[in-house]
């Protein structure tokens, strides 16, 4: 695969949704970087995302890829509603876009975000891109998915967290937890940012439990399961600190003023104990990166919001960071 002369493959995500509407936004706002992007989708949702935004019909200039037969008017998901349509045609997008990465025909995936609901209304097993793009890609290497680790990474410019679980009840994904995951979640990290940046980076993990447990008064888990994988991540020789309370070593992480924070990235131990600190800087600046995938694949760190759906009001900022950085780690060749 050459990074430089194949395209990145831009998904629309959920047609219900603002997926359409910020493509074409990204794409007015920065024309440029589109030279070399193709958007896998319909023609009849571009079509309706372009006249909503710009009163204008698709231009010509529009690299689009037709996944499939072209909806008809009447076929086309209604805004902000949950649609089995809509959920098959995120679905048939992701699945042609990888294909298309596994086979050397793109560099990158960016992908405009889905609706899990809607997947699910359409029989797709998986509750993610995520976990759908490890099977796609497991099944192409030939071997088993658990064999192909990957974890979520949400980054901007101030903050990276990696997470151990990702989309799971908080229930099953304490269950998760375990000296074996959290691992494997700091090796995948550990290469994917010597590969990035070129250096060794130094890895915060999290506690589970408030305080980090306060020394098992609030839980065992930090001692029987995450300082374990931390002595065994620092046995293989990568820099891993921890666990730190979860409370505040985000605020530790966190570059400000141009000075780096205290470490480079942060393990967290769920979804959501690694995603708040994350969009809560900002989801117009925030990028999900999949780490441990053979191709690179980015997205913007926000969801479908249906209640903008079809308003001509949502931001394309994060899809633009998400292009911008799927074209920074594919022209290292990062997944290739």
């Amino acid at each position: 695969m050459t990074a430089e002369n194949n395209p990145i493959a831009i998904t629309i995500g959920d047609a219900a949704g603002i997926g359409p509407e910020i493509i074409v936004r990204a794409f007015c706002q920065a024309p440029e970087m589109f030279r070399n992007c193709i958007v896998v989708g319909d023609k009849a949702v571009m079509q309706r995302a372009w006249q909503v935004v710009v009163s204008k019909p698709l231009p010509a200039e529009f690299a689009l890829h037709q996944v499939g037969h072209p909806l008809e008017p009447e076929e086309l998901p209604e805004f902000g509603q949950i649609s089995s349509v809509a959920g098959r045609l995120a679905a048939d997008c992701i699945t042609w876009a990888a294909q298309a990465a596994l086979q050397g025909h793109v560099c990158a995936i960016v992908t405009a975000p889905l609706h899990k609901e809607a997947l699910s209304r359409a029989g797709v097993e998986f509750p993610g891109h995520t976990e759908m793009l490890q099977a796609l890609a497991a099944k192409h290497l030939r071997i088993p998915t658990h064999e192909l680790p990957v974890r979520m990474m949400l980054a901007n410019s101030e903050l990276k967290t990696v997470l151990v679980t990702i989309h799971q009840a908080l229930r099953q994904a304490i269950e998760s937890i375990t000296t074996t995951n959290i691992v494997e979640t700091l090796r995948v990290t550990h290469r994917a940012e010597l590969a990035s940046t070129g250096r060794a980076p130094h890895l915060a993990v999290a506690g589970l439990n408030p305080h980090a447990g306060e020394g098992g008064l609030m839980g065992r888990e930090e001692i029987d399961i995450i300082a374990p994988a931390i002595e065994l991540a620092r046995s293989e020789g990568m820099t891993v600190s921890g666990p730190w309370s979860p409370d505040t070593v985000f605020m530790r992480a966190r570059a400000e003023r141009g000075q780096p924070g205290a470490f480079d990235v942060v393990v967290a131990m769920y979804h959501d104990q690694g995603l708040i600190p994350v969009k809560y800087l900002g989801v117009e600046q925030g990028v999900n990166i999949t780490l441990g995938l053979p191709f690179v694949r980015t997205s913007p760190d926000h969801g479908t919001a249906f209640d903008l759906a079809g308003k001509a009001a949502a931001d394309p900022s994060s899809l633009l960071q998400a292009i911008a950085q799927a074209q920074k780690l594919s022209g290292l060749g990062l997944g290739a």
